[in-house]
């Protein structure tokens, strides 16, 4: 399943992972998701905005609801902002989510129904967070600067994984924190930081292979159609071939964010649309593809609802 590229200069719109704010999330989501909402509620026994700081569990569901909440409200403006940025559709000729984004990308596109996405989520969220459980002691390690050959060497020398290339000079680590902790110690070696993140488990590494099994068995159970645009897979940098199969292996696997933004740029992206929450995705549009332009969602629609065109 699979479109091969986005057309000349368009605009591709993505989709954050973990890591972002979830700041007024909760309020866009109760204005423009309000049943999904009360359906993850319901899944997980609580509101998932309550306790997203502290677990996989409940972030994961908390961010793709806020994410569908800004895309929606993209799609209630996209006449007025395809008009003020030239006639193109903002909302994305091609689709790209970071990790957990890759749900919200592929429920974006019309791949899967939202009511199914939302359910796998759910147990995306819980299925990581019971394999950080059962590898208590997992962690993950940012290192800033240096090249991902850097980090290579680096994860090569402690026994850790490569689990993010998300741009120049940002690789992250997953693996024992105290395997972390000796490479963050190699790392300043080296000249170059180390920063640990604040995170329950060594995601995208070996630690999550529990999850794979049931999630894809859970994957199998849904109806898929047709992408309306092409989406592209963070795990392999290109347009998703095999829905079911990639998003199952990429617990596992690395997120190379860094090559999905150049394949997308190679496709014909000149413009980025962070659709949110938080800023985290457009502020690595520049040291990826410097030669684009960085939007945010929620900055478009409001410029729309505020009755401004610029």
């Amino acid at each position: 399943m699979s479109r091969s590229s986005a057309t000349p200069s368009a605009t591709a719109a993505l989709f954050p992972g973990q890591g972002v704010s979830l700041a007024g999330g909760r309020e866009l989501v109760e204005q423009l998701c309000p049943q999904p909402y009360e359906r993850c509620c319901e899944l997980l026994g609580e509101d998932p905005f309550e306790r997203a700081a502290q677990s996989t569990r409940f972030a994961q569901p908390a961010i793709f609801l806020s994410s569908i909440a800004g895309w929606r409200a993209l799609e209630d403006s996209s006449d007025a902002l395809g008009d003020s940025r030239g006639g193109a559709d903002p909302r994305g000729a091609a689709l790209a989510g970071h990790s957990l984004g890759e749900l919200s990308a592929l429920t974006a596109a019309s791949v899967f129904a939202l009511e199914d996405a939302l359910a796998l989520v759910v147990l995306r969220g819980a299925l990581m967070a019971d394999a950080a459980e059962r590898h208590r002691g997992g962690g993950m390690l940012a290192i800033l600067k240096g090249t991902p050959a850097d980090a290579e060497s680096l994860a090569r020398a402690h026994g850790v994984e490569v689990a993010n290339d998300n741009a120049p000079g940002q690789t992250i680590l997953s693996g024992d924190r105290s395997a972390l902790e000796d490479a963050a110690a190699d790392a300043r070696e080296r000249g170059l930081r180390a920063m640990r993140l604040d995170v329950t488990g060594a995601f995208h590494s070996r630690a999550m292979q529990s999850a794979c099994e049931p999630f894809l068995d859970a994957l199998a159970t849904v109806e898929l159609a047709e992408p309306r645009v092409p989406v592209y897979s963070s795990m392999t940098a290109a347009p998703f071939r095999d829905v079911r199969a990639e998003l199952a292996q990429a617990l596992v696997r690395p997120v190379r964010w860094r090559e999905t933004m150049l394949a997308l740029h190679a496709a014909g992206a000149r413009r980025f649309l962070d659709v949110g929450p938080d800023r985290v995705l457009a502020r690595l549009v520049d040291r990826n593809v410097a030669d684009s332009e960085a939007l945010v969602g929620s900055e478009l629609a409001a410029e729309v609802s505020d009755g401004v065109h610029a």
